[in-house]
């Protein structure tokens, strides 16, 4: 053994890893080099088109000068906003901190495209939990429900596959725009690639040309080489404290899509005749933008994360979505206990691995826009950043927890072994982890 493995090892077990926990990790993690090779190689892709976007829209440290009051002539915004459309292959962007959050990023896109009498179709089944009350399928004060839209869903098949029969005859003369979930939410469904958003969305245009495609493109972004709005989509979402923003991202959203289609989300965020020429930036762009230039090299160490926990909890016997063999296409990793005592454990695990409250234990408690208790571990720089390593679910069955983030690889390892030390303190796992080891 070198004197750096020694070293490590021994940092592993004052930091809390049981012998039997750090070995199991360690034979996973040597099987997985090629694949981490693959995810390299995507990021460097990746970081390539961000530099270059910067350097075509002439970034200067002009742009991180901040602005207060009305915001007007703000070249750091405009900049940002014109590398963002360069990055994600579009026309145009809104890029803001005044977007509170994805559910609001995402709201702000539906309700500023919608009009009464209008019909919004999800092909992809059911939406994220706290879209239900935006759209109203939850009633809710202010939902697209109240306005008089409606809305139309179209369920995966059982084996997550598009039913184009089903989508088909969905499609109808009030279908104005159709929103297509790229992640998979508390749902237990494949993730979307690239490929086949283009694919359904395709489908879409080649039978109601006029309609506007949407991409919920939160937990998605720099995992491939593409982005949704590279194969067709209108318009794309997401929310700065998950994967563009880097992990110095301290709040805001982004949209990215056509000029008509971000002309009409700033005039709603803003207001009619103001749109995009206000909005004071405070002093963040350069968290946003210094942000996004990280970006690919932090979703790499999250992708590697959720590829280690698929493969660590799948040998433990427990159902993984992705499996471990998946190509994968977003950075969020589930992993099904049926087992309230596991879930919680794991949690646990990935609290006491934050470098932020690691003595604070996770409880479930009723978080709002949810229809079940949730537990949430997340001890971030950033409130809610879920690009940071971070771990939910909500408490009924499977009792699945859903684990992403980790700003380095490295963290990210650490809360993986962290989370199967505190399920091994559970006694539930021991014989298990020690025969696997040994052999």
């Amino acid at each position: 053994m070198e004197q750096k493995d020694k070293i490590l090892e021994e940092y592993y077990a004052q930091m809390g890893i049981a012998k039997p926990v750090y070995d199991f990790c360690m034979k996973v993690e040597e099987e997985l080099k090629d694949r981490f090779l693959s995810i390299d190689k995507t990021a460097e892709c990746n970081q390539m088109k961000v530099l270059r976007a910067m350097q075509k829209n002439h970034l200067s440290e002009a742009c991180f000068a901040p602005t207060t009051g009305y915001g007007y002539n703000d070249i750091g915004r405009e900049t940002l906003e014109k590398i963002y459309a360069d990055v994600f292959g579009t026309e145009d962007a809104l890029v803001r901190p005044q977007i509170t959050c994805g559910t609001h990023a995402l709201a702000l896109a539906l309700m500023s495209q919608l009009r009464p009498g209008d019909e919004l179709l999800s092909p992809v089944g059911k939406p994220y939990d706290t879209l239900e009350e935006v759209i109203g399928i939850r009633p809710s004060n202010g939902s697209l429900a109240e306005y008089g839209i409606s809305y139309r869903q179209v369920d995966l098949l059982p084996d997550g596959e598009f039913d184009w029969d089903g989508i088909e005859k969905a499609l109808n003369e009030k279908t104005k725009l159709v929103t297509i979930q790229r992640s998979k939410g508390y749902a237990s469904r494949p993730t979307l690639s690239v490929k086949r958003i283009g694919e359904l969305i395709h489908f879409i245009k080649e039978r109601k040309p006029d309609v506007l495609c949407m991409v919920d493109n939160c937990y998605g972004e720099f995992v491939e080489i593409e982005e949704p709005s590279q194969v067709g989509a209108d318009l794309i979402v997401g929310s700065l404290i998950k994967n563009p923003g880097g992990g110095l991202a301290p709040i805001g959203g982004y949209l990215c899509g056509t000029k008509e289609c971000i002309d009409r989300a700033a005039y709603r965020l803003t207001s009619p005749g103001l749109g995009k020429e206000v909005g004071a930036t405070l002093g963040v762009t350069t968290s946003l933008t210094q942000g996004l230039f990280l970006a690919p090299t932090v979703v790499k160490g999250a992708l590697k994360g959720a590829v280690f926990a698929a493969n660590i909890y799948e040998k433990l016997g427990f159902k993984v979505i992705p499996d471990s063999k998946e190509s994968r296409h977003d950075i969020i990793q589930e992993v099904e206990f049926h087992d309230p005592e596991l879930m919680v454990a794991f949690c646990e695990g990935i609290q006491a691995a934050a470098p932020v409250d690691s003595f604070v234990r996770p409880e479930p408690w009723d978080m709002p826009g949810y229809d079940a208790q949730v537990i949430m571990a997340a001890g971030a720089f950033v409130s809610g950043s879920s690009i940071e390593l971070s771990a939910d679910g909500p408490m009924k069955e499977p009792y699945a927890v859903y684990f992403q983030g980790g700003l380095t690889w490295e963290h990210a390892k650490y809360g993986i072994m962290m989370s199967l030390q505190k399920i091994y303190e559970t006694g539930k796992l021991k014989n298990i982890l020690i025969n696997d080891t040994e052999s």
